[in-house]
C-alpha cells in the first residue's frame, strides 16, 4: 500500500509539474491575429521607416496585422489625430514614437482606458500614458559616448555645436542632458558647446542650420548631431565645403544614409543601433501585453523572437542594446 501511494504521489507530482509547466509555457504565448499600429514621429522619416519595417516583420511572425500610419510633419500635435483614429479603431496595441513627451498624454490615456496598449518606441512618452517603453540603447550611455567620439575627432580642443531634431523631442533632450553631464568632467575643459540648434528633424531645415551655425561661429570644430535626418543633412552641406575633412561631423546615423560621407571622408565615425531590431523589439512587447503575458512592471520578463529574453526595468523601460561606432573599418558589414 505505501509503495502503491508513494507511485500515485510521484506520479501527481509530474503530472503537476507538467501542467505548471504548460501552463508557464502557454502564459508567454502571444495571441493570434492582434492588430498592432506603428505611428511614428513622421512617416516619411528613414529611421522610422526602418523602425516600421520591424514592427511588420515582428507582427507578421505572429501571426497579426500591423499599420503605420502618421503625420508628414513631426510638430508637437501632429500625432493626435492618428491616436484618435486608432482607438476608434480598436487596435489591440499602439506603438507610438513620441514627438513631444507631453502634449499626447490625454489622448493616449482615453485610448488606454478603450482597451488598446500603449508602447512607446525610440522617443518616450509620460510614463502614466504607456505600459513600455522600448529604448534603444542607456540614455546616459548615448550621450556620454556622443561626447567621448567628438571629443576623440577634435582632439579634446575647440567649440562645437549641437544640431538636433525637435525642441521638444524627449530621446534628444535626454541624451543631450548627458552630454552636457559629461562635459563637466575636466578632460573637457578645453571644449565648449556655443550653440543647440534644431533641425526640426526636415532634411532642408537641418542643412539650412548646419550653414548657419558654421557662419555664425567661423571657429566651429565639430557639429554632434544626434538624428539621423540631421546628421545626413549635415554631412551633405559638408561634403561641397571647403571645411570637408576638417570640421568634424558625428552623431546618429544609419550606414545606409552615411556610407558615402565616410568613404568620400566628409565623417570619420558615428554611431547607431538597428532601428530594425528597435521596431521588431516593440512589437512583441505590445504583443505580450495584448496577449496579458505581461503588464508592463518592473522584473517582469518575456521573449521577443529572434532577439531573445528582455526584462522590463524601472518605469517600465525595456532596453534594447548598445550602439555601434560606424567608420571606414566596418561601415559595409551593415545594411540598413
Amino acid at each position: 500500500m505505501i509503495f502503491k501511494f508513494n507511485r500515485m504521489a510521484s506520479a501527481l507530482c509530474m503530472a503537476s509539474f507538467l501542467v505548471a509547466s504548460a501552463v508557464s509555457v502557454q502564459a508567454q504565448e502571444i495571441k493570434k491575429g492582434l492588430s498592432i499600429a506603428f505611428l511614428p514621429k513622421q512617416i516619411n522619416n528613414p529611421y522610422n521607416v526602418i523602425t516600421g519595417g520591424g514592427v511588420s516583420e515582428a507582427v507578421k511572425a505572429l501571426g497579426g496585422k500591423s499599420k503605420m500610419v502618421g503625420p508628414s510633419d513631426a510638430g508637437a500635435s501632429s500625432q493626435v489625430s492618428y491616436i484618435n483614429t486608432l482607438t476608434t479603431q480598436k487596435q489591440n496595441a499602439i506603438i507610438v514614437s513620441a514627438n513631444d513627451p507631453n502634449a499626447l498624454l490625454p489622448y493616449l490615456k482615453k485610448a488606454s482606458e478603450a482597451g488598446t496598449k500603449i508602447v512607446a518606441v525610440d522617443s518616450d512618452v509620460g510614463e502614466d500614458g504607456r505600459a513600455l517603453f522600448i529604448n534603444q540603447a542607456n540614455s546616459e550611455g548615448i550621450g556620454r559616448a556622443q561626447v567621448q567620439l567628438m571629443a576623440k575627432l577634435m582632439g579634446g580642443k575647440g567649440e562645437f555645436a549641437i544640431l538636433s531634431a525637435t525642441p521638444n523631442a524627449t530621446n534628444q533632450n535626454t541624451w543631450i542632458k548627458w552630454m552636457q553631464e559629461e562635459l563637466e568632467k575636466p578632460e573637457y575643459k578645453d571644449m565648449k558647446l556655443v550653440k543647440i540648434a534644431y533641425g526640426n528633424d526636415d532634411d532642408q531645415k537641418s542643412f539650412v542650420e548646419t550653414q548657419g551655425l558654421i557662419q555664425a561661429y567661423p571657429q566651429l570644430k565639430g557639429i554632434i548631431s544626434p538624428t539621423t535626418v540631421g546628421i545626413s543633412a549635415a554631412a551633405r552641406y559638408l561634403s561641397t565645403s571647403p571645411l570637408k575633412g576638417k570640421l568634424q561631423l558625428t552623431g546618429l546615423g544609419t550606414p545606409n544614409q552615411m556610407r558615402e560621407y565616410i568613404k568620400n571622408g566628409t565623417v570619420v565615425a558615428f554611431q547607431l543601433w538597428n532601428p530594425a531590431d528597435l521596431g521588431y523589439l516593440a512589437a512583441y512587447a505590445a504583443g505580450h501585453l495584448a496577449s496579458g503575458n505581461i503588464t508592463g512592471k518592473a522584473g517582469e520578463t518575456f521573449t521577443a523572437g529572434k532577439l531573445g529574453k528582455y526584462t522590463i526595468g524601472d518605469k517600465g523601460e525595456v532596453i534594447l542594446g548598445a550602439p555601434t561606432t560606424f567608420d571606414k573599418t566596418n561601415i559595409d558589414k551593415f545594411n540598413y
